[in-house]
């Protein structure tokens, strides 16, 4: 039986006013009947990403969150600290959906799309915290019969961005690669790729509890920032793995730094000439996330041959070409609950996530910490 698709539906906004006010609400939003190549999900799942949390906090000091509305419909304020405000001035006084991906079932669909009705899909697009959410059917990906949308929520942001990664190191002449916050859901899932696709990989942690979860899953080089001889275990696992590329979650403080250093140390150690303008091999690491919001710090002592540079999932796709982008998606799919199965700490309504003490707990960014967004709670 066809699902009745309703005029209307809740959807989280986060809007900063010119006098650095943030307001989270729920607002009430048509739902915009799909065109020919559109569908209308009813979303069951989205999880909230670091990424999402740019949109949805900003920098707002949440010492200063005030709450108002109804049980059903909260508002929280926060104000941002000014040093912070000119560089949000391309979205002041803008009411703005949250949410890069979810998953749900499609209860309409265009006349392109028909095969699409009831089928539980993954979307990408934004505004995924929201009950119902209109798309391209080239946003979305069909899951395998039996797929939960909860499994199935975590598609597109982490999976491809740790494929992404990899193609990333081939198409550049790389064979192996660092990558740091490598025991977050995303770190686990490339351990997991690299060890199917026999890659190496140098996992950066910074707790030794971290590190006991990746060498449960197989990781064969873990270096632990808080251990005292963490210089010297990654120089060692990069002379081991030949790696000459990372991708830095941090990016802030002297992390990446000190990558690009011990790359260019591993390097010489088994150096047969001296050139005083440092080893002739390209060491590159590219900054993806903001976990650490310090600046960016390095001491320039890997030679002449370096990068560091920035890189985001969305254009990389673009350069990859659109067989690529498809093959990755459909390897995904395949994968959903083995690679690229993603873990929650907890599962929370649309309303739950205005409230502060919610708040406080997915906005850790704490390895084991992720929270799933339900908007049908």
């Amino acid at each position: 039986m066809t699902e009745a698709v309703p005029t209307t539906g809740l959807q989280l906004r986060s809007l900063l006013r010119a006098n650095g006010e943030l307001e989270l609400s729920l607002a009430e939003v048509p739902i915009a009947a799909p065109a020919a190549s559109e569908v209308v999900v009813r979303i069951a799942a989205a999880p909230i990403n670091p990424s999402d949390l740019g949109l949805l906090l900003g920098p707002a000091d949440l010492q200063t969150a005030t709450t108002g509305g109804t049980p059903s419909r909260p508002v929280l304020t926060a104000q941002v600290p000014a040093q912070f405000m000119k560089a949000l001035a391309g979205r002041l006084d803008q009411s703005l959906p949250v949410g890069n991906e979810g998953a749900g079932v499609v209860i309409a669909a265009g006349s392109a799309a028909q095969a699409l009705l009831g089928r539980t899909v993954a979307i990408f697009g934004g505004a995924t915290y929201a009950q119902y959410r209109t798309v391209a059917v080239d946003d979305c990906l069909v899951l395998h019969q039996g797929a939960t949308p909860a499994q199935g929520a975590s598609c597109f942001v982490n999976p491809l961005t740790a494929l992404g990664m990899t193609e990333t190191m081939r198409r550049e002449g790389h064979t192996a690669l660092v990558h740091t916050a490598a025991a977050s859901n995303l770190g686990q899932m490339l351990n997991r790729i690299c060890i199917n696709d026999g890659i190496k990989l140098v996992n950066i942690v910074r707790s030794p509890a971290q590190a006991t979860i990746l060498r449960d899953q197989g990781a064969a080089h873990v270096c632990d920032t808080s251990a005292p001889d963490f210089t010297e275990t990654l120089i060692e696992a990069l002379i081991a793995t030949g790696a000459t590329i990372g991708f830095d979650a941090t990016g802030g403080g002297r992390l990446a730094g000190q990558i690009l250093a011990a790359m260019e140390v591993s390097i010489n150690r088994t150096a047969t000439t001296y050139s005083r303008y440092g080893s002739a091999v390209h060491k590159q690491v590219y900054i993806y996330g903001g976990l650490d919001t310090r600046a960016t710090e390095f001491n320039r002592g890997f030679g002449m041959s370096w990068g560091l540079g920035g890189w985001l999932l969305m254009p990389r796709l673009a350069q990859f070409g659109a067989t690529t982008a498809a093959a990755m998606k459909a390897r995904v799919a395949a994968e959903l609950t083995t690679t690229f199965a993603s873990h929650y700490a907890a599962e929370i309504s649309l309303a739950d996530a205005l409230r502060p003490e919610v708040i406080a707990l997915y906005n850790r960014r704490a390895t084991g910490a992720k929270y799933l967004i339900n908007p049908e709670r």
